[in-house]
């Protein structure tokens, strides 16, 4: 049986992806064939430039013959656009061609119903300013789905946060019992659908220690019942914890997955405890969304120094 092919976009113009994307090809083969969408002048440049030499198999998106399809070659679905200066450097003006990337993209992968998909990343300060929190919210938008989760996966531990790209004065205002139910259910549901179990999970407190000198505090009012109700629907979940003990040795190997408040409460030590040997899983979309748990990074752009170790797991996790 042939596996369905993994859809790639390749995010922004001037960012490191496409050079973790040629050094993840090259260190390990896959069974299901890739398909990236990408400006063939780009990938090419890049390609020369990092002094990697990959033959190009140019499909187009009506393409169907999929078992004709393998990884000797790169698969290209060319998204061409004649405006050099959005590949002069990290701007607006690479908006339409990131846009259309993923429109391609997306529209490929519903007419030929596939389910994984992984993107390169975008600037938020660009590509999303003014339009949404992030690509997460994005692609919820695209998909016309309002229940979404970010994920970010490791064997040993992962972490999601509740809320994902706000400012730290907006968090106490998005955090409520019925996003916690949501989180919670998006979560048990990957579990349960992908390793046949029931997670682990903890949730943290907001304020520290879990408590706060005024009275009816996030903890007592949202957090504290949400968990209470959690618990008598058969979920395996404790908490809340404060933010800075819940990651210490004693605490982590009791759980599978850490919910947090906000985005750096859970992801900062994440990091710090496996660099970047995780990928960042969207959950509650109609396909398997995985991004590299990292940014465009454009100083260490043409640099060749990047590691390829978040997109080899996140292929490594779709090819299974």
């Amino acid at each position: 049986m042939v596996k369905k092919p993994i859809v790639i976009v390749g995010g922004e113009p001037n960012s490191i992806f496409l050079e973790i994307f040629f050094k993840s090809i090259k260190a390990n083969s896959y069974k299901s064939p890739l398909i990236i969408v990408v400006s063939k002048k780009l990938l090419q440049e890049q390609m020369t430039k990092l002094g990697f030499a990959f033959k190009i198999n140019d499909i187009d998106n009506k393409f169907k013959n999929f078992s004709k399809l393998d990884n000797k070659k790169i698969n290209l679905i060319n998204v061409d656009y004649q405006f050099k200066k959005c590949f002069e450097k990290i701007s607006s003006k690479s908006n339409r061609y990131i846009n259309e990337t993923f429109l391609i993209a997306l529209k490929f992968m519903q007419q030929n119903k596939f389910s994984k998909f992984i993107n390169g990343p975008v600037s938020k300060k660009y590509f999303l300013k003014g339009k949404t929190l992030g690509i997460t919210e994005y692609l919820a938008k695209k998909a016309k789905v309002d229940k979404v989760a970010m994920l970010i996966f490791n064997k040993d531990l992962s972490v999601s946060p509740l809320t994902t790209h706000l400012a730290i004065k907006d968090v106490h205002k998005n955090i409520s019992k019925k996003r916690i139910y949501t989180q919670v259910k998006l979560i048990n549901d990957f579990y349960k659908k992908k390793f046949n179990k029931i997670p682990r999970i903890a949730i943290t407190g907001l304020n520290p220690h879990c408590e706060s000198n005024f009275q009816n505090s996030e903890e007592d009012k949202i957090i504290i019942p949400a968990i209470v109700k959690l618990k008598l629907k058969n979920t395996n979940i404790n908490g809340p914890f404060p933010a800075d003990t819940i990651f210490t040795k004693s605490l982590l190997k009791n759980y599978d997955v850490i919910i947090g408040m906000y985005h750096d409460q859970v992801l900062s030590p994440m990091k710090a405890l496996f660099n970047f040997d995780a990928i960042n899983i969207t959950l509650g979309l109609p396909f398997i969304r995985i991004s590299p748990d990292h940014g465009p990074n454009y100083s260490m752009l043409g640099k060749n120094l990047s590691d390829p170790k978040s997109l080899i797991q996140a292929l490594k996790f779709l090819d299974k």
